[in-house]
């Protein structure tokens, strides 16, 4: 009777793959920044900005986590009923292997992930990733489009075109039923099941949608504003040139160009926002940038390895 209990019970292995996973990605981390930088002097660095605003940064980052979570959470809501802590631990192990992956290749962990935690089909679970992955791309770029519009003087037709663009997603998403509608008629027969997952994978309603549109720019307002503050008291001005930095450093972590751990593409991408919003380029602003970008860009890996550490001491309950 043990035996046979024994035979249908996943190994110990199998159990606790995930937090495997997370403790070797952390654990890998811990000796990245290390060997780049040295933990030493990053703690040297953040003493002269001051304990209190960095403990603040770092818990408003792990916040973002959760709002994150909850998007997919209400995306699959009965597939993941219940489980939103096993689901914490799935999205923070998928955002520690695609900051850390290049090319966006920890995106892939995703559906796979899903499929195996949540019994989601891989091409469901791709669908969805694909959705969150354009809603996420529209909010940083629409946010930097308003200093865009800001440098035309404001002028009243630019406004106009900037309101058509916000809204577009959801313009998009209404004509979803047309556009599937169309692909149905015109796809392979062999084709028709596996459009079928790419559809399960779209909101089904308006108001599934709004939630996971709500979730994604109340997301990235925080974290951007956060980053923009950093920047600020790391000496980067003006506050525009900050806000300029931290969109251009999340920016190059959505798109495909991305190196691995964003080791150079993010702090790089920094710079180059805060100079396109208003930042000098001589040789002293730009060594402000440079040691700002990188200490920011290491904020963000910490707090990816903080959410990740915190998801596996909120166990789910069995």
């Amino acid at each position: 009777m043990n035996s046979d209990r024994q035979l249908g019970r996943p190994s110990w292995l199998a159990r606790n793959r995930m937090a495997l996973i997370s403790l070797t990605a952390v654990a890998a981390y811990a000796v990245f920044v290390e060997w780049i930088w040295g933990w030493l002097a990053l703690m040297r660095q953040w003493a002269e900005v001051g304990l209190a605003p960095v403990l603040s940064a770092l818990a408003l980052l792990v916040a973002t986590y959760f709002v994150r979570c909850y998007r997919i959470y209400d995306y699959f809501p009965n597939e993941t009923a219940g489980r939103f802590l096993t689901l914490l631990r799935l999205t923070q192990i998928h955002n520690l292997l695609n900051i850390m992956l290049p090319f966006r290749a920890g995106e892939t962990s995703f559906p796979l992930l899903m499929r195996s935690e949540f019994g989601v089909p891989l091409l469901r679970g791709t669908s969805a990733l694909f959705v969150m992955r354009l809603l996420d791309l529209h909010a940083l770029l629409f946010v930097a489009a308003i200093g865009v519009v800001i440098g035309t003087s404001g002028q009243a037709a630019w406004w106009v075109l900037w309101l058509l663009g916000f809204v577009s997603p959801l313009v998009f998403f209404l004509l979803k039923a047309r556009v599937l509608a169309v692909a149905r008629r015109m796809a392979p027969g062999r084709l028709k099941p596996y459009l079928e997952e790419v559809e399960a994978g779209l909101p089904d309603h308006v108001s599934t949608f709004l939630r996971a549109w709500a979730m994604t720019l109340l997301n990235w307002a925080v974290k951007v504003v956060i980053l923009a503050w950093v920047l600020a008291l790391m000496g980067v001005a003006p506050f525009a040139a900050s806000f300029g930095g931290a969109l251009g450093g999340e920016l190059s972590s959505v798109l495909p160009v991305h190196a691995p751990a964003g080791v150079g593409t993010y702090a790089a991408a920094i710079v180059a926002g805060a100079i396109s919003f208003g930042a000098a380029g001589d040789a002293a602003t730009l060594g402000v940038l440079g040691r700002a970008s990188v200490n920011a860009h290491l904020l963000v890996i910490v707090s990816a390895a903080a959410g990740t550490l915190l998801s596996l001491g909120l166990k789910p309950k069995n």
